[in-house]
């Protein structure tokens, strides 16, 4: 817990972090690669058809959203992208008004043909917006974002794509909507069924929300997953799925320079911002994204000079990389820059509520699904899979966002066989044949199907999970899948239970309760949840302006969560970044997942190597 108080920049470290670095683009420069990996694989790159982190952390470096968070801004300070100013909106935040600035064309494509067949440069406009939005309910697209989108009420979208379904007919993109309009080339009105005070914080997310041409989509159809075209930094050079991702810096991408906000007694900020103010992003040519899953390979990468940035190390080296919250000395004799990170992030187990074991909402399934969370060594978990980088989770509520809480205390973070034996004894869990082993009040065998993937970290909370199941009298069977697999499964509502992480998309807290939304299920409602209390405080959490109202139905909502525990909320990470040398002008993003064009490398440094 120490690493929560280190101070990340030391006056040293700033200074060789902002050493002089070629200015890209320059007539015989060599070459600047950003190389790093990810822990888990993509699932995809049509914005359309994701959720997951990893896919979210490629797609906003091709499309690019109306708004932004600024890059160096803490607390962040929401921006515009490709918007012509800020979000206009009516009183009652039901009407919004946007203006997408001209002169902002689309990398060049196949695509994009004027009438005789000639390729033709391809200007961004309003239309392209309600065309995105779109596609997120175009049922041919399966997207998980539909059920979050949908929450919002956009009116007339749903009724468009229930038409779409009902007449088993391809989805009217043509048919115009009260709710999402282009008034004009260059104006996009939406019109909400209630009223939303944040929806603007959604238009920043370019990882989901980014503008994709409807001229690409019907060019490339089913295999638009491979052909993102958009407006942004970058553009896709290679794809090998699973394995290796490559942009290339886009040569139509316009003039657009450093420049941001940090905070006057921000010295990292101001320091990133005297360097780099006025220099055109993107600044590295190429960015290398390998998909390595285990911890050691991963580390060593890094270690052995094969990547530039080790994002989130591993659980497993982090005592060794930066013991006492220190860069370890063989590595700071490197250049080795270290930066922990209390995350806008945490983990979790879901219960498949549908579940004949684990769901349910009887008091004898309540009482399993509590006991087996008071059951579980939550500090156990954090110690041994996460290296003590972490805090026990109180709740869905996120750090470093709205409401979130610190001295807020609950059962989650509860660690006491006892309460979870008697709460089995009292509601028929027991040994009938005096195997050890409990089962189900009617006789039938108690057996926890816990869904995992093939790493070291996940390997280490099954054992944990087991452990502290055993002691209750519970059999667990782990159901080992590569990542992508299982979070299909998941959707489907064919997990039975899962460990898993969730990060914050905006400074807003209310993020993190659609998970408890039926209307959400399939999307981000995991647990296949369906509760008429829990519906009805989200509703109220998206509906009501900022103030004691909403604070007090967050509180509401965290009580509710804990009775019925259709999620065991485990922790609030911390993690660590570190960079080499050559990487300038690094910092991890709060709530967004582009940051490749903000950096710099200094190729002198490789050559000296």
């Amino acid at each position: 817990m120490k690493m929560l108080k280190t101070i990340l920049f030391a006056t040293g470290l700033l200074a060789a972090a902002l050493a002089h670095a070629q200015t890209p683009g320059q007539p015989g420069a060599p070459t600047k690669v950003l190389r790093y990996a990810f822990e888990v694989a993509e699932t995809g790159l049509d914005p359309a058809k994701i959720t997951d982190l990893y896919s979210r952390t490629l797609t906003p470096h091709i499309f690019e959203g109306l708004y932004r968070y600024d890059h160096l801004a803490r607390p962040a300070k929401f921006k515009p992208l490709t918007a012509d100013g800020m979000p206009q909106h009516s009183d009652d935040y039901r009407v919004w008004t946007i203006k997408v600035r001209p002169g902002i064309y689309f990398a060049a494509d196949p695509a994009f043909k004027g009438p005789e067949g000639r390729q033709i440069k391809r200007e961004l406009v309003a239309q392209d917006y309600v065309y995105s939005i779109k596609r997120f309910a175009d049922p041919a697209n399966k997207s998980p974002v539909w059920s979050s989108l949908e929450s919002d009420g956009l009116v007339g979208l749903a009724g468009l794509r229930k038409a779409a379904l009902d007449a088993k007919q391809p989805f009217d993109y043509d048919r115009e909507i009260e709710g999402l309009r282009a008034l004009d080339r260059y104006t996009l009105q939406i019109k909400l069924a209630e009223s939303r005070p944040r929806f603007h914080l959604g238009l920043a997310s370019s990882d989901l929300f980014g503008a994709v041409a409807r001229e690409v989509v019907e060019f490339y159809g089913e295999k638009i997953d491979a052909h993102p075209v958009g407006t942004g930094p970058f553009r896709l050079a290679q794809w090998r799925r699973s394995s290796l991702i490559v942009l290339e810096r886009s040569p139509d991408f316009r003039e657009v320079f450093y420049d941001a906000e940090p905070a006057a007694d921000d010295a990292e900020g101001q320091a990133l911002l005297a360097r780099f103010k006025g220099r055109r992003l993107p600044m590295v040519d190429r960015v290398e994204i390998s998909i390595i899953e285990e911890e050691q390979p991963r580390w060593l990468s890094f270690v052995n000079g094969e990547a530039d940035v080790a994002y989130r190390v591993g659980y497993q080296f982090a005592p060794q990389a930066m013991p006492g919250g220190k860069v370890a000395p063989n590595l700071a004799k490197r250049g080795i820059r270290g930066y922990p990170i209390i995350e806008a992030a945490g983990n979790f187990f879901f219960f498949n509520m549908e579940d004949p074991t684990v769901g349910g909402y009887t008091p004898e399934k309540v009482a399993l699904r509590r006991a087996i969370g008071l059951g579980m060594d939550v500090q156990g978990i954090i110690d041994y899979a996460f290296s003590g980088l972490g805090a026990p989770a109180q709740g869905p509520t996120l750090p470093n966002t709205s409401v979130f809480d610190p001295t807020f205390k609950s059962e989650f973070s509860d660690f006491d066989p006892g309460r979870a034996k008697a709460l089995l004894d009292l509601y028929g869990y027991k040994d009938r044949d005096g195997d050890g082993w409990r089962e189900m009040p009617d006789g039938a065998p108690l057996l926890l199907k816990a869904s995992t993937t093939p790493n070291q970290r996940d390997r280490k909370i099954a054992e944990v999970l087991t452990k502290n199941m055993k002691v209750l009298g519970i059999r667990v069977e782990s159901q080992t899948a590569k990542w992508p697999e299982q979070l299909k499964a998941a959707r489907a509502g064919k997990l039975q239970m899962w460990f898993l992480g969730l990060s914050a998309a905006s400074p807003d807290g209310g993020g993190s309760y659609a998970r408890y939304d039926s209307r959400q299920i399939g999307g981000q409602n995991l647990s296949r949840v369906r509760l008429p209390a829990f519906d009805a405080l989200y509703t109220k959490l998206e509906t009501s302006p900022d103030g004691p109202e909403r604070k007090a139905a967050f509180r509401e909502a965290d009580l509710l969560a804990v009775a019925w525990m259709p999620y065991k909320f485990v922790l609030n990470r911390v993690s660590l970044d570190m960079a080499h040398p050559q990487v300038i002008g690094y910092r991890r993003p709060s709530f967004w997942n582009d940051w490749w064009q903000y950096v710099d490398i200094d190729t002198a440094l490789i050559q000296k190597r």
